[in-house]
């Protein structure tokens, strides 16, 4: 499978649903090839795109790769996701679309820093952390990683109802 035609042609397909190609992969699979497409966006809440999206997006690719010749007669695998959050971050909209996510930076001159992304722009990033906020030019940042939190998603400010209760799992 030819990936440059692929990409060309599937970021038609994606622009439609009003996604982006992020990349493709073709990797053999035995006597298949499993085409990856990596898909970003807004999404409805302006943090990339969410499942029904992705559902949309993964019958729309299929069914054009179907009606092309660009596979031709080679069985394939598709997978269709979004990014992921293991993918660093490298353009704006990567920054905007993960407002309020907590990240890991490595600066250009080997400095490191975690913290949240709490606005971004096209040419610079704030980033807060436990020192304060640091104005970050992405022409200074080497690489930057969203950092998985499993307790504590986008944006929640969730308190327990009753932090005095007591905890059903504590011994006593």
């Amino acid at each position: 499978m030819d990936v440059t035609a692929l990409t060309g042609f599937l970021r038609v397909v994606a622009a439609q649903i009003g996604l982006e190609v992020d990349t493709i992969e073709v990797r053999k699979a035995g006597s298949r090839e499993l085409l990856r497409v990596f898909l970003d966006g807004d999404g409805p809440t302006g943090h990339g795109p969410d499942l029904d999206q992705i559902a949309s997006a993964t019958k729309a690719i299929s069914r054009a790769l179907d009606e092309s010749d660009l596979v031709g007669e080679q069985t394939y695998v598709l997978e269709v996701s979004t990014r992921g959050v293991s993918r660093p971050l490298s353009e704006p909209k990567h920054f905007r679309r993960n407002l309020g996510r907590l990240i890991a930076v490595t600066l250009a001159d080997g400095t490191q820093l975690q913290g949240r992304i709490v606005a971004a722009s096209e040419s610079d990033m704030t980033l807060d952390d436990d020192g304060g906020s640091h104005v970050l030019g992405f022409g200074d940042i080497a690489k930057a990683v969203v950092q998985v939190e499993l307790n504590r998603g986008v944006g929640s400010t969730v308190e327990p109802e009753n932090p005095e209760a007591d905890d059903p799992y504590e011994e006593e």
